[in-house]
Parts: structure tokens; sequence; C-alpha cells
């Protein structure tokens, strides 16, 4: 989502996903701070993805010929979460082009219908072997369409 300077990014409910997942918090998630470090929240945002993906047949990591890559990410901040908190993660897809997805994420404590977070990620599908960009498989494809 592209914003001026002067706009200030609001946090999403829920009804703004399609798919949901619960990841539980750990221990060493939580940093000197007594919150999540931003960087494990990058990890439950490549989470709900690839786990959707992979749990729906259409990635396959150790066979597959299509991989997507990622090539752009954010994450925009709005209230902190912390061990032992249950998180939920929502996703949708926001762009699908002919070899490209963004994926956006809302990380939400439990129960809340506000995003304590919300990311997003563009994965390039490439052929494994040569790296280079390839059209989006078509079950991906069907698959995408259900989370816009």
């Amino acid at each position: 989502m592209n914003q001026t300077p002067t706009e200030r990014v609001q946090p999403d409910t829920r009804s703004s996903y399609r798919v949901f997942r619960d990841i539980p918090t750990r221990w060493m998630d939580n940093d000197a701070y007594g919150h999540v470090n931003n960087v494990v929240y990058y990890s439950w945002l490549d989470t709900a993805v690839n786990a959707w993906l992979i749990e729906r047949g259409v990635l396959d990591i150790h066979r597959g010929q299509t991989v997507g890559l990622v090539v752009s990410s954010g994450c925009h901040y709005f209230s902190s979460l912390a061990f032992p908190q249950l998180v939920q993660s929502g996703l949708r897809v926001a762009h699908m082009g002919r070899t490209s997805v963004r994926y956006e994420v809302g990380l939400f404590a439990e129960g809340e219908d506000l995003c304590a977070a919300r990311a997003h990620f563009v994965h390039v599908y490439v052929d494994q072997a040569s790296r280079k960009p390839v059209a989006l498989p078509e079950n991906l494809r069907t698959l995408l369409e259900t989370a816009r």
C-alpha cells in the first residue's frame, strides 16, 4: 500500500484478511525490552505464507521446480506482542502479477480485532535450477485467488 509522507499507516482489522493461522510465541522471542523482537515478526511472515502454500500443495520445498524468492519486504508495528501470547496471522494476496505476488500479513494478539503489526513481502517465482523468473504455475494462481 503506497502512502504519502503525511499519511499515518493504521492497523487493519481481522476482516481484512482471508487465511488465518495460530502461531505460538516462545520464551526466546522476547528481547531485552520484554516484547517480541522485530526479527521474529519476519519469521512469522515467512511461516504464515509458506506453511499455507505447502499445506495446500502448491509449494514443494524439496522437489519443486518453482520457488518464490523474496525481493521486497516491510512491516509496520502498532502494538507490542510478547511471550506467552498466541499470535494469529491473517493473510491476503494484495497483488498478483505474471511472475510475482505481494502477500500482506496482519499479526494479531489472540482475540484482538486490530492487528499489532502489518507486514508484506513480494515473492518473485523462479525456476529452482536457473533462478530465472517464471510465470506463476496455474495451481498456485488458483490458490492465490482464494486469498484476494
